[in-house]
This record gives C-alpha cells, sequence and structure tokens, in this order.
C-alpha cells in the first residue's frame, strides 16, 4: 500500500506556482511510479475523483483522472483512474456546463464552475507513451480542474 500524503491547503505557495514539466528521463523511473502511486491512495483516502501532484508539494506536471461515485460526488460516472504526466488541452468545446466543484485543498467550500463541456487532451503516460484521448462531461471537468493545479490555479478563482 502506497502512503497517503498530506494535501497542500489553500494559501500554500506550492498551490500557486506553475509546475515544472516532467523530463523524459524522468519517464518510467521509480520516483515517478511511486509518486503516481501515493497520488492515487491520497485521492482514494480523502474520496478524490482527481488530484494533482503540487496538491501533495510536488511541483511536478502530474494529475490523475479517476471518477467514480463516492461520497464527495454521488453521482460521478465510473471511469479507470488514468495517471496524465505533462497533459495539455488541444481543444476545448465552445459549450461550456455549470458544475458544483470541490477541492481537497479547499476543504468544505464547493461552488458553481463553468468549464468546457469536452476537452482533447495530449498526455504522456508513466513509461512515456504520448496519448491523445477527449473527455466529455465530469472527467472534462475533472481534468481542467486538475490542470489548473499546474498551472497555480484553485477553483474559487473561477467562481
Amino acid at each position: 500500500m502506497s502512503a497517503v500524503l498530506p494535501v497542500a491547503q489553500r494559501g500554500e505557495d506550492v498551490l500557486k506556482l506553475i509546475a515544472a514539466p516532467v523530463a523524459e528521463a524522468e519517464f518510467s523511473s521509480t520516483w515517478l511510479n511511486e509518486l503516481s502511486k501515493a497520488l492515487q491512495a491520497t485521492m482514494l483516502e480523502r474520496n478524490g475523483v482527481g488530484i494533482a501532484a503540487p496538491q501533495v508539494y510536488v511541483s511536478k506536471r502530474v494529475i490523475i483522472v479517476a471518477s467514480r461515485a463516492n461520497p464527495r460526488y454521488p453521482d460521478a460516472p465510473e471511469m479507470d483512474a488514468i495517471t496524465m504526466i505533462n497533459p495539455e488541452i488541444l481543444e476545448q468545446s465552445e459549450q461550456t456546463i455549470l458544475g458544483e466543484e470541490g477541492c481537497l485543498s479547499v476543504p468544505n467550500e464547493r461552488g458553481q464552475v463553468a468549464r468546457a463541456e469536452a476537452v482533447t487532451v495530449q498526455f504522456f503516460t508513466l513509461t512515456g507513451e504520448k496519448i491523445i484521448q477527449q473527455f466529455h462531461g465530469f472527467p472534462a471537468r475533472i481534468v481542467q480542474h486538475e490542470i489548473d493545479h499546474l498551472n497555480g490555479i484553485l477553483f474559487v478563482e473561477r467562481l
């Protein structure tokens, strides 16, 4: 079982930084795989549907997107968790949808945020394989929320 890590809270400097890209030489590394496992364990422990490395004090461009029903998001659709390295939104729909968001770094606060209904994302796997994938609805919301973390933006700044 991977360690559950402490989660940075609103106001902490690490959440305001633009995270550094993961270098090609870091793909398949032990530290990157361990970070992914720890992110997943931390997210699951706190009933999250996504998490970004800066939230656990690692200012690197790594996120996990893992929509699933839980006490915080009882209506979330099920999807397999995806670890995304250096994710980048290539396209987003003009149509936006207002939806409720919360954040592990902003406990006990939720708000309605307008996000693109669909996004096309390019990212790398833990082994460095390039993937281009489209997301719609709630999973697209998670992707946008977590990429915001990589750019030093919290959802409360979008309210």
